[in-house]
């Protein structure tokens, strides 16, 4: 930014935070929010990683984290053994660099050599560096790729396949990379060999390679030439050739020389058609044999009110986490000798949202999480082969819930659809329309929102007798691509039509009012408040956009919005032009019409939708002496919630 803009910047955030720290309840507030995040009682998600358990952990000593690991053994103890492999915080250190950790990527399968990842402070964009595990160094003279958005993938040892931007402007139009190269071990960039090239128009495109126990391999490019249409080729020893996959998919990986993969479209192939949502399996060698005459076979197709949530691999089995009316159910599928499955389920506690938290490709271990609203996470060690379970983690209680409950309910949309929402409410709450309420969506890129046990909603809000509701409007994936279909595009009104309808229907039961009524949303979910904000502000008190997107008339030019034209549409578009105008939070703020008051929050490292959303925004509001609260962090990237811990804790007490 420049400095007049980062003089606007420091300015709006002094007025914000004196604001906000007039209230009494402040202090107490954001000490609740920083014991919450510095919590040594928080549970440490794992990663199966050479057969240990992995995790990258921040607290209060830790500020920008360690990256350690564990026995799978010493893992459910109490107070595992913890053994350091990367102080993030000695590195940022000693290199001056404001590091933060975005992931590792380890060579299998001895996994001891890595790809780390590390941004400026959460940032898309990041470097890569081989780290050697054992001697808990980077490599001297191993693999570096500078700082840039990029994906990076081993193909052995002394290969890599890189897709970042070679040559200045060498990028999609949304700031993606297109060429894939493959870089060997000693070589300057310069001398890397171009292995697929796709366009500037495309939104992007990227390597990825899979491995199964068995010893198969597959490596793939996808080029993505919107965000849901997609071609897939396979990288061959005589070049690059396609392969007659459907266009909008999401891989899984392989299992016993099968590739799996859900569909997001209907699908016909070998003479079999496939419904979309469902899970299906192709055998890798025929696949590789004739890319162009596949012939999958059937894993798992979902039911009406059903929607496939993740899938994960084990050495022999495939596990899946599903959601049925929006309530989680954990299955594991074994392949058979006929290329059929078998199916059973994992019998995990009822009634709450289940996840997987990632499972041991050399074994048969998988880690499941189960979650609610007011019920703390617990993480669940599964042996599928022993068919043994046993509790590994569990979050010690985070708040006092015994006041509280849950009802699900839905709500009548405009077309007549029920739109499921949960209200986590005092059980003895009076239905008066005087009950402070927080109502929470995200509406989009097939993203489900579901119950979770959220500490600092809890503490901060239900302990205080707030009310807090999500509701599962359309965009969302909830009950699987139709359901995500029905609000993209020129449909999009259908997501605010759906959140509208929750909020009435808190009205009118009482549970709530428009003078007691607040909105949240992040992203996607930050143009939904943007718009509630411009279409609705007779119903809701206060709205809290968080990373949000505002300007939908050039959203194209901003950011990576090019890639997000499959979501919403192009301006370029005469028809979703004149669409996207009647919604665009920006273009339809209006002089004299009394507005609740917005809390507009962003970051500096945001470099997926960027500030300059929240920035145009918050200007225009002061243009027409319209109140507002605006707040921009220095870390956090598009998470917005901050690197640091002190950070998060800061985003926490704000809002």
């Amino acid at each position: 930014m420049s400095p007049r803009a980062l003089d606007w910047v420091h300015a709006e955030n002094t007025k914000t935070l004196a604001a906000l720290e007039k209230d009494r309840r402040y202090p107490a507030v954001y000490a609740d929010a920083l014991k919450i995040a510095e919590s040594h009682g928080r549970i440490p998600f794992p990663e199966f990683i050479a057969g240990k358990i992995y995790n990258f952990w921040q607290d209060a000593e830790h500020v920008r984290g360690i990256w350690r690991s564990t026995a799978l053994a010493d893992y459910p103890n109490p107070s595992p053994h913890w053994d350091t492999v990367l102080d993030l915080d000695a590195l940022a250190k000693s290199e001056r660099a404001n590091w933060a950790w975005e992931g590792a990527n380890c060579l299998w399968p001895s996994e001891k050599r890595c790809l780390v990842e590390l941004s400026n402070g959460g940032e898309d964009a990041h470097t890569v560096r081989e780290y050697d595990i054992p001697s808990r160094s980077f490599v001297s003279r191993g693999f570096v790729l500078p700082h840039g958005k990029q994906t990076v993938i081993w193909e052995n040892t002394d290969a890599l396949l890189v897709s970042r931007e070679w040559e200045p402007g060498e990028l999609t139009t949304s700031g993606y990379p297109y060429v894939v190269k493959r870089l060997l071990r000693g070589q300057p960039l310069s001398a890397s060999m171009e292995v697929f090239r796709g366009r500037k128009s495309d939104a992007g495109v990227d390597p990825y390679t899979f491995h199964d126990a068995q010893g198969e391999t597959l490596e793939m490019i996808v080029r993505e030439l919107s965000y849901y249409v997609e071609d897939y080729y396979l990288v061959t020893p005589h070049g690059v050739r396609h392969v007659d996959l459907p266009h909008n998919l999401k891989l899984t990986g392989l299992l016993q020389g099968r590739l799996i993969f859900k569909l997001n479209e209907d699908w016909t192939a070998g003479g079999k058609a496939f419904k979309e949502g469902s899970l299906v399996s192709i055998d890798l060698k025929a696949m590789k044999a004739d890319p162009d005459h596949l012939a999958p076979a059937l894993v798992y197709e979902p039911g009406p009110r059903d929607s496939l949530s993740d899938a994960a691999l084990t050495r022999t089995h495939l596990v899946l986490t599903t959601l049925h009316n929006v309530v989680g159910r954990t299955f594991v599928y074994t392949p058979m000798p006929d290329g059929s499955w078998a199916s059973r389920e994992l019998a995990l506690p009822g009634d709450s949202t289940v996840g997987i938290a990632d499972a041991d490709a050399r074994g048969e271990n998988v880690i499941v999480g189960a979650t609610g609203f007011l019920s703390p996470t617990t993480f669940w060690l599964a042996n599928l082969s022993t068919r043994s379970l046993a509790i590994a983690k569990a979050l010690p209680a985070q708040f006092d819930a015994s006041r509280d409950v849950v009802d699900e309910r839905e709500a009548l949309s405009n077309d007549g659809t029920e739109i499921p929402y949960f209200v986590v409410h005092p059980k003895n709450m009076a239905l008066n329309g005087a009950n402070p309420t927080i109502l929470y969506a995200y509406g989009g890129f097939q993203i489900s929102s579901f119950p979770r046990y959220d500490p600092v909603i809890g503490k901060l809000w239900l302990e205080r007798g707030g009310v807090y509701v999500v509701a599962n409007i359309r965009g969302g994936g909830e009950f699987g691509p139709a359901w995500h279909d029905a609000a993209i595009e020129t449909k999009r009104q259908t997501a605010f039509n759906d959140f509208v309808s929750v909020a009435e229907d808190l009205i009118a039961r009482k549970v709530t009012s428009p003078a007691y009524l607040g909105i949240q949303g992040d992203s996607n979910g930050g143009l939904l408040m943007g718009v509630e904000f411009t279409q609705h502000p007779e119903l809701y008190h206060a709205v809290n956009m968080v990373v949000p997107i505002l300007d939908m008339l050039r959203f194209e030019k901003i950011g990576a919005g090019a890639s997000w034209v499959g979501e919403y549409g192009s301006a370029s578009d005469p028809t979703q032009r004149a669409f996207l105008a009647s919604i665009s939070p920006y273009n339809n703020i209006r002089a004299g019409v009394k507005y609740p008051e917005p809390f507009i929050e962003t970051t500096t490292t945001d470099d997926r939708v960027t500030p300059a959303h929240a920035r145009k925004f918050a200007a225009r509001l002061s243009e027409m002496d319209i109140p507002y609260l605006f707040y921009l962090a220095t870390d956090g990237g598009h998470d917005a919630s901050g690197a640091k811990l002190s950070e998060q804790a800061t985003h926490q007490r704000e809002r």
